[in-house]
């Protein structure tokens, strides 16, 4: 699943969804794996010593690294091995950014508050950049934090200024008008196919053959170089959907390195489910979350006039979307635009308000909400950049099918019981099925008691992007792990955000090393409450107007 904007936890920043791993029809596993002893870990040690001895320069942050930083956020780079079997090999560079620990208790000034090293963040993706993440310090939730920590924020290999990839012209990126059949025809399934064959071309071609390198084992042994530049023996992370997952790798790969880490919407972290499998997990996951936005716009019903119950919501959506399909909003919002916008909805309840307005005010002829969630996107390098990460990553860390009927059956069949969000998921990550770099074989993560210090998991239950048992399974695989649940709540990223119970759980773990005895959770944020009514949205003669549409 395509990386979307992180709005709870971690503010303005990138994230990502999942995708899964091998089905019936997948090559056997190849490439290399994280062995104790090869020269991948040789390289990483010998990077980690280059990167202590020259420490990290950082000074003020340039337009090119970080548009428009804030006061007091110094950028600098790191260096690391593309390819850590040759540490001496070709060098690429990685941007960092950091404000330093203030130092101040933010509820008495005249408190010093005792330094405690780096807090490094990363907010997933794979293809997001956390170069953002200090601005943090500032927002009341992380205040006690910023005071003992410098806030330190990269760039991942590939993304952005990091040694950028790319897949495909930035100018035909993200056109728009696009289409979201529910129901594709073999035609149209036809289409998407050479789509996707010529877009893992292009990977290729203009990439070259360092593409390969752009993994997750390597985005793990890129933050040990990172620790170890930083000046610190012993890492403290937090890493957020996809970032948990290299977070987990991090932490089988250098169990000794790791002072704290918080693992915030944990992933799968089951091989199995890297990442052909754990795709069809979220695409399920996402049919929930959708059927609780659908919910909750029909118990506001006196607001939206879409129906009061779930089924007349979805007749509603589902007439918006054939009618998009026949004639783009404002010749910008097509089906593909109303389906990624409501998307947005299953990651973040923030979004449900003016998502269901902007339904609503189009089904009653004003469609200039709806145009204006359209992503804007068209022509954007950034965005070009991120999605080539996203699929360079989830590509090459894992066997994929190579064979589209294996495609066509699995996800056919899910769509049956989850047609949300099933075949877009489907298309973003078909190009991994004609992918032509060598494959990675995904590390078992696994910690035995005593291998690693206690690592705080954050995941909210019915988060969609991260399935709530993906959190289960990186509690049971590492030892001494506590995980702390947002019970009845589906926003991905829970930490630093409005629930000041999980805040509680991480800034005790943080600033104080202490964890709950065993598993805790919390009661779910308050549900986001609803907009004013839609423009032109009124009384009953608008339920009526509008329920005689969706029968149609």
């Amino acid at each position: 699943m395509k990386a979307a904007t992180l709005y709870s936890a971690a503010g303005s920043l990138l994230l990502t969804a999942l995708a899964g791993a091998p089905a019936d029809g997948t090559p056997g596993g190849g490439g290399v794996t994280a062995v104790p002893g090869s020269a991948e870990q040789r390289g990483t040690a010998v990077a980690a010593a280059r990167a202590r001895a020259a420490g990290l320069r950082t000074g003020r942050c340039s337009a090119a690294d970080v548009p428009d930083a804030p006061y007091g956020m110094q950028c600098g780079t790191l260096t690391v091995p593309l390819d850590y079997a040759h540490p001496d090999g070709k060098q690429i560079k990685l941007t960092v950014s950091r404000i330093r620990a203030t130092q101040k208790d933010p509820h008495n000034s005249k408190r010093r508050v005792p330094r405690q090293g780096a807090l490094v963040y990363n907010p997933g993706g794979p293809g997001a950049s956390g170069v953002y993440f200090p601005v943090l310090g500032t927002s009341p939730a992380w205040q006690r934090i910023a005071a003992a920590y410098d806030l330190v924020g990269y760039a991942p290999r590939g993304v952005g200024g990091s040694t950028p990839l790319s897949c495909e012209d930035p100018g035909r990126f993200g056109r728009m008008p696009t289409q979201s059949p529910a129901h594709p025809s073999e035609a149209y399934k036809r289409q998407r196919v050479a789509q996707a064959k010529a877009y893992a071309r292009g990977c290729a071609q203009r990439s070259g053959s360092g593409l390969r390198f752009y993994n997750s084992l390597n985005n793990a042994r890129d933050l040990d170089v990172l620790r170890a530049a930083l000046g610190e023996d012993r890492l403290t992370f937090m890493g957020a959907s996809y970032g948990t997952y290299f977070g987990a790798l991090y932490a089988a790969m250098f169990p000794s390195h790791v002072r704290r880490m918080v693992l915030d919407s944990a992933v799968d972290p089951d091989p199995a489910k890297v990442w052909y499998r754990g795709n069809l997990d979220q695409s399920a996951a996402f049919e929930e979350r959708w059927t609780d936005f659908r919910n909750w716009i029909a118990r506001h019903d006196d607001v939206y006039r879409l129906g009061n119950t779930p089924e007349e919501v979805q007749r509603n959506y589902d007439t918006a979307r054939e009618r998009l399909a026949s004639k783009a909003a404002g010749g910008k919002a097509g089906s593909g635009q109303l389906q990624s916008a409501f998307l947005m909805a299953g990651y973040y309840d923030d979004f449900w308000p003016s998502r269901a307005a902007a339904l609503s005010a189009y089904l009653h002829g004003d469609p200039e909400p709806l145009v204006r969630l359209a992503e804007p996107g068209s022509g954007s390098a950034a965005g070009e950049n991120a999605a080539a990460v996203y699929t360079a990553v989830e590509c090459n860390d894992a066997a994929w099918p190579t064979d589209w009927t294996v495609w066509d059956r699995d996800n056919t069949r899910l769509a049956r019981t989850a047609p949300f969000e099933t075949w877009d998921n489907t298309w973003t990550n078909l190009p991994c099925a004609y992918w032509p770099a060598p494959r990675q074989r995904p590390l078992d993560v696994r910690t035995g008691p005593g291998e690693l210090p206690p690592v705080l998991i954050l995941a909210a239950e019915r988060d969609a992007a991260a399935p709530y048992a993906g959190a289960l399974e990186m509690n049971r695989r590492l030892a001494g792990s506590v995980l702390v649940t947002e019970r009845d709540a589906g926003t991905h990223g829970i930490g630093g955000g409005p629930n000041a119970c999980v805040n509680a759980y991480l800034d005790s773990y943080l600033l104080e090393g202490r964890l709950p005895a065993r598993h805790a959770s919390c009661a779910p944020r308050p549900e986001p409450k609803p907009d004013t009514p839609a423009a032109g949205v009124t009384g009953q003669s608008a339920r009526d107007a509008l329920k005689g549409r969706a029968d149609r």
